[in-house]
């Protein structure tokens, strides 16, 4: 019995980080009773707390991580993953965003450069595209890369849809969550917060 909580509590911090990468109770599975589908389950339930915590007050969103394919941003604070959430993109979500009107979502390394509470789409946090890489890129297409792309919240005409919006990509190449997520982003992401913006294939 000690052994198998052991083994589960190996699991659950392999899985939200609190050992070193190089620990040996994450890489060597050799002694552990702790059964595969069982860390399934336990990796699992620990999304979904992610997904349902609530950021603590005071809490300073520094970075966020984007990962286009499986439609998840992760917000951190100091180097912690604080929580995660469903998301929209832009209506052509593969590949990076090149040029004004193509509806992709960036990738690559940017910053969170403003905040808006009157945006079009309930409140807004801007995205520092496009970067000189970017502006570059376009430059040598003869075309220009576009901008203005944000976290946003809802259409004021959606009402009550809440995560169901998360269901399709509807945006021009922003970043979508609910209008309850987007007030929570508001209030804890700091101007200069690093966000990430990736494809895993």
């Amino acid at each position: 019995m000690l052994l198998r909580k052991v083994s589960i509590v190996a699991a659950l911090c392999c899985a939200t980080g609190c050992f070193n990468h190089s620990s040996s109770a994450c890489h060597d599975e050799s002694n552990s009773t702790f059964t595969p589908s069982a860390k399934k389950n336990v990796q699992a339930g620990v999304d979904s707390a992610y997904f349902k915590a609530t950021i603590p007050p005071g809490t300073v969103i520094d970075s966020i991580s984007v990962e286009k394919k499986s439609h998840i941003m992760e917000v951190f604070a100091q180097g912690k993953l604080i929580k995660k959430y469903r998301i929209a993109l832009g209506t052509s979500p593969v590949g990076p965003k090149r040029f004004q009107n193509d509806r992709k979502t960036p990738e690559g390394l940017y910053y969170i450069d403003s905040k808006n509470p009157n945006s079009q789409f309930y409140k807004n946090l801007g995205i520092s595209y496009p970067n000189a890489d970017d502006i570059a890129y376009a430059r040598r297409h003869g075309k220009s890369p576009g901008g203005d792309v944000k976290i946003h919240g809802l259409p004021p005409s959606w009402g009550d849809i809440g995560q169901e919006h998360a269901n399709t990509d509807w945006t021009w190449g922003c970043i979508a969550v609910t209008n309850a997520q987007m007030d929570e982003l508001y209030n804890h992401v700091k101007i200069g917060a690093r966000i990430f913006i990736y494809y895993q294939p």
